[in-house]
């Protein structure tokens, strides 16, 4: 497995390298699979070298961290462990609160990363005071955020300097508004990307993606499925360097296994070419796409 990623090292913490690809846990914990599956699919990604593990305090009011502390009992340091606090839960005191409530959730005295969901009222100077005081109390490791477009990434990334160590936004094939300003700003400061719904959200739009007919064609071509080949686009290098990773959400063994097979596909240019002419970036600024 050669496709990593490396999170730079801060004044406080030294570089970590990561599989490109992660597990995200979005719907878990709802009962739309029984929960033994879920916690089993975590696991299985974990023994397959897909190490970051993305939650959150929304996803199921909690109940995707309870589903993602089960699976790490007894395995914990395997994990790289990030979760998200509300907007509304990110102030001053809150945040430490929010924090200590997904610890308890998750069966855990620390995160790898805590990111603040999506820009919220509460001023960012506020959050950022909470995050170092978590840091600083060994709660959490490293911080950053979610949903940030380029304004309100270069106001966060103003103050907290190099310790903001990552932004989780929406990207795939068919949402690709951050590669106009976004992604090449994050590029220059070494901030990387984390895609979530990097298969698209499950509806109509992922249903298009999978039937379309280019990306079939390929996919057969290189003997891969179309969820892999939208995988190894999304986490492909650009001018030989990877800034993304991608956090798929999975629940049946062979979803599993298939995305840490992805970590193994190389898309030559002609692929991309082909790829590119079906889902052209956009040649101009675009609001952030976010679900």
């Amino acid at each position: 497995m050669d496709a990593t990623l490396t999170l730079k090292a801060t004044a406080t913490q030294a570089a970590v390298t990561l599989a490109a690809i992660g597990q995200g846990s979005w719907y878990l914990g709802e009962g739309l699979a029984p929960r033994r599956d879920e916690v089993r699919a975590l696991q299985q990604g974990l023994d397959l070298g897909l190490t970051l593990v993305d939650t959150a305090e929304m996803y199921a009011d909690g109940g995707a961290e309870e589903v993602v502390g089960e699976a790490l009992k007894g395995r914990r340091e395997q994990a790289f462990l990030v979760s998200k606090v509300y907007p509304w839960n990110a102030g001053k005191r809150s945040a430490i609160q929010a924090c200590e409530d997904s610890l308890r959730r998750l069966g855990t005295d620390y995160l790898d990363m805590y990111l603040l969901h999506w820009p919220g009222s509460i001023p960012l100077e506020e959050t950022l005071a909470a995050f170092e005081r978590l840091q600083a109390d060994g709660k959490i490791k490293r911080f950053g955020v979610s949903n940030f477009d380029i304004d309100e990434l270069q106001q966060w990334h103003d103050l907290s300097g190099d310790e903001g160590a990552v932004n989780q936004v929406l990207y795939h094939l068919g949402s690709r508004g951050i590669e106009h300003s976004l992604r090449p700003w994050q590029r220059q400061q070494q901030i990387p990307v984390m895609a979530y719904c990097p298969l698209a959200q499950g509806g109509r739009l992922r249903r298009a993606l999978f039937a379309h007919p280019e990306l079939q064609a390929l996919a057969a071509e290189l003997k891969v499925t179309v969820p892999q080949l939208l995988l190894a686009w999304a986490i492909r290098p650009v001018g030989g360097q990877r800034d993304v990773i991608a956090i798929p959400k999975a629940v049946q063994p062979e979803h599993v296994r298939q995305n840490a097979e992805a970590l193994n596909i190389h898309l030559p240019d002609e692929a991309l070419a082909r790829l590119n002419a079906a889902f052209p970036a956009p040649g101009h600024k675009t609001p952030l796409d976010i679900v």
